[in-house]
């Protein structure tokens, strides 16, 4: 018995493109950038605003956002902010308010785990 010879298949060979990942335009990559670098309010601290009644303009949370920037250069990791009448514990790491207070309810209370003190 004898093996036949193969013959190679006449099929035509094209290969497939590869996928070419989307190019992100400048706008997109900057919209990413500015949303990362946008301060956030925890579930805890948005209860907090609530309940003791905070409100925040949008010119408080500019200063807000300058406080944070400014203890980041300085090499802070969790600030207390103090703007206003109003107190925050900032993790400037993750740019995160922990928790919110009316400076006068801060009275007598002792804040722990913070680095840095900020006035605006």
């Amino acid at each position: 018995m004898q093996i036949a010879e193969l013959q190679p298949l006449a099929v035509p060979f094209a290969p497939l493109p590869l996928p070419q990942p989307e190019a992100a335009t400048t706008s997109d990559s900057f919209d990413a950038i500015l949303q990362s670098e946008q301060l956030r309010f925890s579930g805890h601290a948005q209860a907090r605003l609530t309940s003791r009644g905070v409100k925040l303009s949008s010119d408080d949370i500019a200063r807000l956002e300058e406080a944070v920037a400014k203890a980041e250069r300085k090499g802070a990791r969790d600030a207390l902010v103090m703007l206003r009448d109003m107190v925050f514990i900032v993790s400037i790491k993750n740019r995160t308010v922990i928790t919110a207070l009316k400076a006068d309810q801060a009275h007598e209370n002792v804040f722990t785990n913070i680095d840095a003190a900020v006035l605006v």
